[in-house]
């Protein structure tokens, strides 16, 4: 074992849950094998805590899409962390962020910042619900931890199955939530609208993309029955966000919601999100309790401008959705020569695939373990950043091409349990032993 299974082996016994993100859990790649815990980051290369070098191709949870440590970025924060984080005072800086983030979607008029996706999902149902004066909420895809969004699972056990993860138990979220909120999925107007005309909804939650397209004006449909209806709309761009384009994804698809929220790729690594709106909704908050401490603080504004420059001279989107896109075709390729029932999803700068096979799950955990002892951090998703360059990328695919060979062999008769070196991965939310 190295130090980071040593650590996680302590982490388990005196962290509940292990470590504070889900995705992040060694678990959900390798048990017992993962290195865990990182010492330090630079571009897309992670050393761990025994020096080990790796390319992460995961860059989970999708939050450096300039890269790890980028030095404009870090130099800015270092700059204002020699001056001041709090103060009693306000920072100047999230007047700016909220200037630029308006500018940038003109339907919107103010803004409110948190630190963290959840919050600021929890944050806009609040002031969506005060503006509607009505509780009952419609909603299609993920949006965080908070007791407003599990709430779907104590109806229904497998409620939240296709959204977020299989296996989710609601335990302390309180059972007189039940009947608050209601999910539907994506493309499937009728039931969403069926859902409006009987369950008194308030406000349409959802995803503006996650694993595909809209169909048949899907988007403009919701946004018409939201205006009939008088609903807050409102568009978690939290994981879309500045991805396929500079701002909300939203965009590209011509569709205005009332909120709209950011987080993951604002800051760059740096803790920021930002929740966005028409006035004549965000003025509700001036009507319910939404306050923070450290959503005060300045690193995060700061970082969020400064990544927000960043992004406008590089046009990153551009290079990680040709990133993203490269790399799908090439492992459409790959299963088209080892004649592999592969399905990809997700947008092009989160691309994912699956293997569509009993042992989807066994060659998941197969690909992390031999892609590991190559260097790379790896699994079925590639999270692109501009650090992602070709050379790189062109070497994962090299060292990824004999592994789809066995696993070929594996769909042949070869038996993929006899090669794994530990326990299969984790495929949703399971308690740790």
């Amino acid at each position: 074992m190295g130090k980071g299974q040593k650590l996680y082996s302590k982490a388990k016994q005196i962290v509940a849950g292990g470590n504070m993100l889900l995705s992040k859990r060694p678990e959900m790649f390798l048990p017992d094998l993962w290195p865990s815990y990182f010492s330090k980051t630079e571009g897309c290369k992670v050393w761990d805590m025994d020096g080990n070098e790796f390319v992460d191709t995961l860059m989970i949870p999708g939050t450096n899409t300039l890269g790890y440590s980028h030095p404009e970025i870090d130099e800015a924060v270092k700059k204002i962390i020699s001056e001041g984080n709090m103060s009693t005072l306000n920072a100047p800086e999230e007047v700016e962020l909220t200037e630029k983030l308006i500018d940038l979607h003109p339907w919107a008029d103010m803004a409110r910042f948190a630190r963290s996706g959840g919050e600021a999902n929890s944050v806009a149902i609040r002031i969506a619900r005060a503006a509607s004066g009505k509780d009952n909420v419609a909603f299609c895809g993920y949006h965080g931890w908070h007791d407003w969004y599990l709430a779907s699972n104590l109806a229904d056990a497998n409620g939240l199955d296709s959204h977020l993860l299989p296996g989710l138990n609601p335990n302390g979220v309180p059972r007189n939530l039940k009947d608050s909120i209601y999910p539907f999925e994506y493309n499937d107007f009728d039931r969403l609208e069926d859902l409006v005309n009987s369950k008194n909804i308030g406000v349409i939650k959802m995803e503006v993309f996650r694993n595909k397209e809209p169909e048949n004006n899907f988007l403009e449909r919701v946004r018409k029955l939201a205006n009939e209806k008088n609903i807050v709309l409102i568009f978690d761009e939290c994981t879309s966000g500045f991805r396929k384009n500079f701002g909300g994804l939203h965009k590209l698809y011509g569709v205005d919601p009332d909120i709209a929220m950011f987080a993951k790729a604002l800051g760059n690594g740096f803790a920021v999100s930002a929740v966005i709106g028409r006035k004549e909704i965000m003025k509700a908050a001036e009507t319910t309790f939404i306050s923070s401490t450290f959503w005060t603080e300045r690193i995060g504004s700061v970082a969020g401008l400064t990544t927000l420059k960043v992004m406008e001279r590089e046009k990153s989107w551009e290079k990680i959705t040709a990133t993203g896109e490269n790399i799908t075709k090439e492992w459409i390729k790959l299963a088209k020569e080892f004649e592999l029932p592969l399905e990809t999803s997700g947008l092009a700068a989160l691309t994912t695939f699956t293997i569509k096979s009993k042992n989807a799950l066994a060659y998941k955990t197969f690909i992390s373990q031999e892609m590991l002892k190559k260097g790379y951090l790896a699994a079925t998703a590639v999270y692109s950043s501009t650090a992602h360059t070709s050379e790189i990328m062109n070497g994962y695919l090299e060292t990824l091409k004999p592994i789809f060979a066995t696993i070929k062999d594996c769909e042949e008769g070869k038996n993929v349990m006899e090669l794994l070196e530990g326990p299969i991965a984790h495929s949703g939310f399971k308690r740790l032993n």
